[in-house]
């Protein structure tokens, strides 16, 4: 993205987070029907469960992939793919669950809706950040197959969390991608889904509307997110009871997974915003309702030019402060793998059991490469940057012993050769910071480490090479 570009959709998303506290906001629901000549009995053109129902199959793909017995396993095999890939009916919703004090209203995939996956709406290019040159779906499926062997999710003869991997992944190549990189970008012009015809035969909504529904679907948020305070947001993804009663906003006693809950980069954008630096949630989903009330309001009507693009600027406000906040998780979970790399160095210095501080450490990278590569996803080429992000992460992080995966053979198994130390692996960390905060205005900068670059980089020397792949 180019720079002036990216601050004037930050300077437009200050206006809108000026709007937010001036008055009190709307909710995204009970839009009306503005179809024309519409014969049928709903009262609102607001529909997106297609996208709740693959938030929860997300959701419950990535505690399946924590379940394994580190050894074959077809059954679960079988059943993460039935979330993944399949489109079965009847299968239980297993995450969010109800618990004491959080109740959840459904229990059902299918009480959100029929027929939905994951693997078929993932990005359609090939993913450099992973070995094998395969596309999204195929890592995905990749990793899902290895988490189906794993102990709990955990691969640690090669540094592999795959619950990480896999929820953090398919929220930048399922959720991400198809946001803004089809309904907030295609799908946007003139002569794709016209606002004044259905978007199909005898839909409640129009060719636009839906559009716009979709693509606030699948980030996540809940539909009265205005009038929530952004750590509340956080808490209810997170099941916290002390969040129920402002999640449980029509006052039924349960949470509607449709409208109620938290989901993936919603989360995240809440999670960033509670340390008071960003506004991203506030910002994108007062977006998000200005967009709509704009649709709303052309009663069904062709958008004119003008509307279009007051309508792209919007969807342009969205698509930054979502890379915005991918960005920042990114950077985040850098300082957390740096911080990860020192303790463990200690504890071998020290001869002591550092399977614990390799666990934690094999996690936060899972988190780090998973979305490193969902910065990837969003359909424009990120050039130079992703060569760098990517090489400089690897394709594992260094293990004990200083080595690397580096491959995969042509059975799927992982190639591994000498790498750099694990100290000038805490370099590359500090390394993914600094390029991150030379791309990207971040303002959260949480877990930021890079007052320690030019020591780190002092004492380890030349070193070998500052990229490693």
């Amino acid at each position: 993205m180019k720079l002036n570009k990216l601050f004037t959709a930050v300077a437009l998303a200050s206006v809108a987070t000026l709007s937010i506290q001036a008055s009190a906001a709307p909710i995204y629901a009970d839009f009306p029907v503005t179809v024309k000549d519409y014969q049928g009995d709903k009262n609102t053109s607001v529909s997106y469960g297609g996208q709740m129902a693959r938030h929860v199959l997300h959701n419950s793909l990535k505690k399946l992939s924590a379940t394994g017995n580190g050894s074959a396993n077809p059954e679960l095999l079988a059943q993460m793919q039935s979330y993944f890939a399949n489109k079965d009916e009847n299968r239980t919703i297993i995450d969010p669950v109800s618990k004491e004090g959080f109740a959840i209203a459904e229990t059902n995939v299918d009480q959100l809706s029929k027929g939905k996956n994951l693997a078929g709406k993932a990005y359609k290019g090939l993913v450099p950040g992973w070995p094998g040159n395969m596309t999204a779906a195929e890592v995905l499926n990749f990793m899902i197959e290895k988490a189906a062997i794993a102990d709990q999710g955990f691969d640690y003869s090669n540094g592999m969390d795959y619950p990480q991997l896999i929820s953090k992944f398919t929220m930048g190549a399922v959720f991400y991608n198809q946001a803004v990189d089809s309904y907030l970008d295609e799908k946007l012009a003139a002569d794709s889904k016209p606002n004044d015809k259905p978007y199909k035969k005898g839909a409640a909504y129009t060719g636009k509307e839906h559009v716009w529904d979709e693509a606030f679907g699948y980030f996540g948020t809940p539909a009265n997110t205005l009038n929530i305070d952004a750590a509340t947001v956080h808490a209810i993804g997170k099941g916290k009871p002390e969040a129920f009663t402002k999640a449980d906003s029509n006052g039924n006693g349960k949470i509607d997974l449709s409208t109620e809950m938290t989901y993936a980069h919603a989360s995240y954008a809440a999670s960033a915003d509670k340390g008071g630096k960003t506004n991203y949630l506030h910002t994108i989903t007062q977006a998000f309702v200005d967009g709509r009330l704009l649709i709303t309001a052309a009663k069904g009507e062709k958008l004119t030019d003008q509307q279009r693009s007051q309508l792209i600027a919007y969807a342009d406000i969205i698509k930054t402060n979502w890379e915005l906040v991918i960005a920042e998780a990114t950077f985040k979970y850098a300082g957390s793998v740096y911080s990860d790399v020192l303790k463990l160095q200690a504890g071998i210095e020290k001869n002591e059991d550092v399977k614990p501080l390799f666990k934690k450490y094999i996690h936060h990278w899972g988190e780090l490469k998973g979305f490193s590569m969902s910065l990837q996803t969003s359909g424009k080429d990120l050039g130079g940057f992703a060569v760098s992000l990517n090489r400089l992460i690897g394709y594992s992080p260094v293990l004990v012993g200083n080595t690397q995966v580096t491959g995969i053979d042509a059975e799927g198994n992982y190639q591994q050769s000498s790498s750099i130390s694990l100290m000038q692996y805490a370099l590359h960390m500090l390394k993914v910071q600094n390029l991150l905060a030379d791309k990207y205005a971040l303002k959260a900068r949480n877990k930021d480490q890079l007052a320690n670059l030019s020591k780190l980089a002092a004492k380890l020397g030349a070193g070998k090479s500052t990229e490693n792949d």
